[in-house]
């Protein structure tokens, strides 16, 4: 079983599209994921992007996947030290790669920008390794 941590952006297009996510595929995210996803929905739809029907279903599609949510001490330490390393104003990304570290095979964001930043601190995958 290949596990893969990712972001709210894969979350919200896997949920977008529907997506079937092969079974051999462990999907983590810190806890962090759950309010991120809320606020981006609730920002779509306050800006026209998505109806208050679309967000709901792709918040049910998320909430259905097989996503184990994580987030202790440990977790949080090692964020910490990683958003200082790469000198980010603050931990939120940072969660995501000591993720990572910690317990997955790879990454998967769509931000290219956030792709670069880790390379070498953790592999990254693209999102096409879920299907």
């Amino acid at each position: 079983m290949t596990r893969y941590v990712i972001g709210p952006d894969v979350a919200l297009r896997l949920a977008g599209d529907e997506a079937v996510i092969a079974p051999e595929h462990q999907l983590l995210a810190p806890t962090l994921l759950r309010s991120q996803m809320l606020s981006a929905l609730y920002k779509a739809v306050r800006d026209g992007e998505l109806t208050k029907k679309e967000a709901d279903r792709r918040l049910t599609y998320v909430r259905a996947l097989r996503l184990r949510l994580l987030g202790d001490r440990v977790l949080q330490s090692v964020a910490f030290k990683i958003a200082d390393q790469l000198g980010w104003a603050d931990t939120y990304d940072a969660e995501y790669v000591a993720l990572t570290q910690l317990q997955a095979d790879a990454f998967i964001t769509l931000d290219a920008e956030l792709s670069r930043a880790v390379k070498g601190v953790v592999p990254v995958a693209p999102i096409e390794v879920l299907f």
